[in-house]
């Protein structure tokens, strides 16, 4: 039977580990972040997140804005359903146009 610090770090770590990672990460920027940005996220229902359109954003501001959403406008926020950790790696990869 593992000692409590182990059990500890263990819970931890799982608790820590992002819930979407990867494949599963890009997967939900197309297809949830896709319904209302557009497939190829040039715009839709929701304004483009093209590395061009989001030229003037920082990573920061991009990923409060996923976690927050927009108020006066459809952007839901995200937070309860993907981890800072995981709009930190969303704002990233549309800024470096991961996801196009």
């Amino acid at each position: 039977m593992p000692d409590r610090a182990t059990a500890f770090l263990g819970a931890f770590l799982l608790s820590a580990a992002p819930a979407f990672a990867g494949d599963a990460l890009e997967n939900l920027v197309r297809q949830d972040c896709g319904s209302c940005h557009g497939i190829t996220l040039k715009g839709g229902l929701g304004r483009p997140i093209t590395v061009q359109a989001l030229a003037d954003w920082d990573a920061e501001t991009v990923a409060q804005v996923v976690l927050n959403g927009m108020p006066g406008t459809a952007m839901p926020g995200w937070a309860g359903v993907i981890s800072e950790v995981e709009a930190r790696a969303i704002a990233e990869g549309l800024k470096k146009g991961t996801f196009q």
